[in-house]
């Protein structure tokens, strides 16, 4: 249900940008965007989207917001002006407009969702281009020339973004081992990183706009900075955003060679691999942190949405994907076959069960509210019913998990919070196979628990257990 009062309200605006003969129609509140408002309409003809703070977050959140949206428009511009295919910028909000911060662009015509690009034959033609054509986008980023909008923006030096990200941790009060002891890797193989280049901060699926034959806006630029132009492709190949297409690491569609190939033909600049790799394995635990921060954000009222919820249990994937990044780089030794599944279901007998309710929970989500459902409701709807699985399964199998957890680590002879302390030091190595065996069935259970469809959980599977 749209608020009237904000229809009456970006109506008014739109008489006064665009002129009073227009009508505004097709207002439309855009799936997804958990740290900012999108917003899709009509008026005069034209198609639009708004994006603007949401409501409940202060302009003073250090959450996951970034640059101010004044900031992002100035940029917008700017790449558009170098040759990147961005949205035009058609209006920004004023305080008297009543709408809060934010501003107006023209609407790229074609698709966003990965899942229905990815695989799809109706966008075949366009997935065999995005590699060309994203290397050429980010490139075309990196060169522009430094400039007084450009030199306003933050810059932070590998070590510099490590400790912002170890700090947040701790804030939250994060204990999870692979985080740990990634933190400590990527403190000991930090690249020097002091040339400062425009970066995009969040260039992946999902924020790329694409037709049938290819790229058609680079959006969401919430996160633009300057920095190392490798993080932008390390991000890119990040496993988060292959969404379920893990094989390919370039966002799902191609591989990270063939992309940096063309990266590098688009340039004129190779790339290291030992750099990209640190990035990748960073943009990695930077996501893991982020999923975080989202749950924090919820916590601290913020913003209480139910997606926020549901990010922050996300950050088991990451414990899977750091997991098969580190195995790429550790001794063959560390790893040795491990013998797990997945719980069966249990049989139930006697009185009603917390996971039966809660089974009971999801069939009437999915049977009779989402099927009722459209837009933003229809994607909180898939939500719930997310949130209703993860509560499931940690009634059932969560105790189970609990105990084998808590025997692993009697056998290695430390408790959680020391295993923590000593792999963030160094102190304790996670070479050492008892303790890399517990990191990686830590991973499984956890991620079992609260995304069992993960693509990396079966990647994980198939390697873990035929060695």
């Amino acid at each position: 249900m749209i608020d009237e009062t904000f229809r009456e309200k970006l109506a008014a605006y739109c008489g006064r940008a665009f002129g009073a003969n227009g009508t505004l129609t097709e207002v439309q509140r855009l799936s997804g965007g958990a740290s900012m408002e999108s917003w899709a309409f009509s008026y005069g003809g034209e198609a639009f989207v708004l994006r603007r703070l949401p409501t409940g977050l202060s302009a003073d959140d250090d959450g996951l917001r970034g640059v101010p949206l004044a900031t992002q428009a100035d940029v917008i511009e700017l790449a558009r002006a170098a040759g990147v295919t961005a949205p035009e910028v058609c209006g920004r909000l004023q305080p008297d407009d009543s709408l809060g911060e934010g501003f107006i662009m023209s609407k790229a015509e074609g698709e966003t969702l990965p899942h229905k690009i990815l695989g799809n034959p109706q966008f075949a033609e366009a997935e065999s281009r995005l590699t060309e054509q994203c290397a050429r986008e980010l490139a075309a980023i990196h060169r522009i020339g430094m400039n007084p909008l450009l030199q306003s923006l933050e810059y932070f030096s590998p070590a510099e973004l490590i400790r912002v990200q170890k700090d947040k941790y701790h804030e939250i009060g994060g204990q999870i081992p692979i985080y740990d002891h990634a933190f400590h890797w990527l403190e000991q193989n930090a690249p020097d990183a002091s040339d400062k280049y425009l970066v995009h901060g969040d260039f992946r699926m999902g924020n790329l706009m694409i037709d049938h034959k290819g790229l058609t806006a680079v959006l969401d630029w919430e996160l633009v900075r300057l920095g190392d132009p490798v993080q932008d492709l390390a991000y890119l190949c990040t496993p988060s955003w292959r969404f379920g297409h893990y094989e390919k690491e370039a966002g799902g569609f191609d591989s990270s060679g063939a992309f940096l190939a063309a990266y590098a033909e688009a340039s004129g600049a190779e790339v290291d691999p030992d750099r990209f790799r640190f990035w990748l394995i960073y943009s990695t635990l930077w996501w893991g942190v982020a999923c975080m921060v989202m749950g924090q954000i919820w916590r601290s009222h913020g913003d209480r949405s139910l997606e926020r919820t549901v990010i922050g249990r996300r950050v088991s994937e990451v414990e899977i994907d750091l997991a098969l990044l580190f195995e790429e780089i550790l001794p063959d030794a560390a790893a040795t076959p491990l013998d797990w599944s997945m719980p069966e279901e249990a049989s139930v007998t006697g009185e009603t069960g917390y996971g039966e309710l809660l089974t009971a929970l999801e069939e009437w989500n999915a049977g009779h509210v989402l099927p009722g459902l459209k837009g933003h409701d229809k994607f909180q709807s898939r939500v719930a019913g997310n949130a209703l699985g993860i509560a499931r399964r940690q009634t059932e199998w969560g105790p189970g998990y609990r105990d084998a957890g808590k025997a692993r680590l009697a056998a290695i002879g430390y408790d959680h919070r020391q295993l923590c302390l000593g792999l963030s030091k160094g102190e304790i190595a996670a070479t050492s196979p008892a303790v890399w065996d517990h990191l990686r069935l830590s991973a499984l259970e956890r991620l079992s628990i609260d995304q069992p469809k993960y693509a990396g959980l079966k990647v994980a599977l198939n390697k873990w257990r035929s060695r």
